[in-house]
Formats: C-alpha cells, structure tokens, sequence
C-alpha cells in the first residue's frame, strides 16, 4: 500500500491521503437490470473516507484503465468499503465476475466530501439513479454523527432500483399519501425515504425525484423550511433542477457533480467543471476539487 496525497483548493475542510490497495472481494451481489453491490476489504480506504468521496478501481487486470465508483457504505471498524455499480461495459461486465477471495486495485479516497458537521436541523438527500449511493452513505453518516437532524432521502431512478422497495411504516408528512415505495435499508435505520419515478413502479411518485423534493418543500412552514438544507447527487439536469429549486427556497446545498473521470488524481485535467469565483469564472477538476460543490458555485450550460 502507497499514500498519495492531494489536496483540495475548493475546499479548507480535508486533505486527503489517497492510497493504493489490494482489495479483497469480500461479496459481490446481483441486483436488477444488471446492478452490483461490491463488497470490498480496503481498510485504509474505509479508515479515512467521507460521503461523496470515490474510488478509482481496476476491474480487471486485463485493463489497465480504472473505472471511479461512488462509495455506497463505509466500516472504518471492520475496514470494508461498498460500492454499487451497473454492469453495462466491457469493464463493468468484467468486475461482476470477480469472485470473493480475488482482489482489485484500487486507489482511494479520492476527493471532497459532503460537510460533515455543522447540519441544519432538516436534511434531505435527493439521489438521481448512480446518484443513490452517495446519498445511502450520507444517510448513514447523520444517523451516527448527527442523530439530531431529521433527515428525509428521496431517490429516483427510470429503471428498477438496485433493491426490492417495501411499503414505508414511517409517515412523512408532506408527501401525497400513495407515495409509499421505500428502501428497506433505511427504513431498518429508523431513516424515512421515499421512491420517485416515471415509469410506473409501484408506490412511487409518478415524476422525476426533483419533483418530489419540490413537492415535499412546498409542504412545509415558513419556520420549517429555514430549517432546510439540501444534499444531492445525480445526472447533471437533475442537480440543476435542485440547484434551481434551492435557489428558488433560499436554502444551502450541495451536489456531488457526475462526470468523466481518466486519472482520478487531478492529474488530467479531463474532468473539469465552469464555477464562479470572486474574480470571475473559472475551471474547477472533479476528481479532487469536487465532486461535491455548493450549489450556487457551480455553472450549468443550457439545456437543450
């Protein structure tokens, strides 16, 4: 194992040692439409990792170039990391057929995360298709470290989710009553989520997940909606509908931006970003001055 170092200039909060890991496989679990929950030994990895932060990894060593994965869930104490993945690559299609006991080269944590102190007393996550883990591991992280903020996950997704919905026994005040469809993961944390999509899934919100939030913001009282910040992670027009939606609400959030990354070290330059700073635009790298960002830095091109 190998320590790299890079530190983030978009953010004072860490400096991230990046490591270089032999990873043991320790499950690998098919879910729908081609999904994979990875279950990786990396304790160096598990050790300093933060939500919103990712890994580079080999899928194989048949292919040298490395594939970043979000982190989905993370034990500093056991020095697992998960990740979760749709096989639809030459690359992908390779790492589901890694077995427990194999091992995968990874580097890792890379890049900024989430805040991860100083909450409002309401959270809510808004996961966007591979936008869902960072949001999982997020949930996660403010049920131990700040189990005072009321925290509501909304994800959506126009294919199956990556695991069986189950009706909620949480009540969410705020969300049309037949919007039931849950994650069973977080409600076993006692942690309310609720499903969106378009394509008729049973108990979700007929809609995109954006809407959703909306619909849930727009429930709430003055007083209540001060108490608001916003957390999200997904394709680029939905973290522009909630960096619009933010903006609308004046409420502070922060979205991990998806693009593609080669190096995943800063190294490239390939993965660039346009952001607004005190003298002007500029351009920022995902890899390691994101991916996450307040909302109100970044700048979105057009929609067409």
């Amino acid at each position: 194992m190998s320590p790299l170092h890079a530190s983030s200039p978009q953010s004072a909060q860490r400096t991230a040692t990046i490591f270089l890991e032999e990873a043991r496989v320790l499950s690998q679990n098919a879910c729908p439409d081609g999904q994979h929950v990875l279950r990786l030994q990396a304790p160096k990895t598990a050790a300093d990792a933060g939500p919103g932060m990712f890994v580079h990894l080999q899928c194989h060593t048949l292919l040298p170039m490395r594939r970043p994965m979000s982190l989905m869930r993370v034990n500093p104490q056991l020095g697992w990391i998960e990740i979760l993945y749709k096989a639809h690559g030459v690359g992908t299609r390779l790492l589901a057929q890694r077995a427990p006991g194999e091992t995968v080269s990874l580097l890792g944590p890379i890049g900024v995360p989430f805040k991860l102190q100083g909450y409002r007393r309401r959270a809510l996550l808004i996961g966007g298709g591979v936008g869902i883990p960072p949001m999982i591991y997020l949930a996660e992280h403010l049920k131990s470290a700040a189990p005072e903020v009321s925290t509501l996950v909304v994800m959506g997704s126009e294919v199956p989710f990556p695991f069986q919905a189950i009706p909620s026994r949480i009540l969410v005040p705020g969300v049309p009553a037949p919007v039931i469809a849950a994650m069973p993961l977080l409600e076993d944390w006692g942690i309310p989520s609720r499903l969106a999509s378009r394509q008729g899934f049973p108990g979700c919100f007929d809609g995109y997940v954006s809407d959703l939030a909306r619909f849930w913001l727009s429930s709430l009282l003055s007083h209540q909606l001060h108490e608001v910040e916003l957390f999200a992670c997904g394709p680029t027009p939905m973290l522009q509908a909630v960096a619009e939606l933010a903006r609308e609400c004046a409420l502070p959030c922060q979205l991990s931006v998806e693009e593609y990354i080669a190096c995943g070290v800063g190294g490239c330059a390939g993965c660039t970003v346009a952001v607004r700073t005190p003298s002007g635009q500029a351009m920022k790298r995902v890899c390691v001055d994101g991916p996450v960002f307040e909302a109100a830095e970044l700048v979105f091109k057009e929609l067409r």
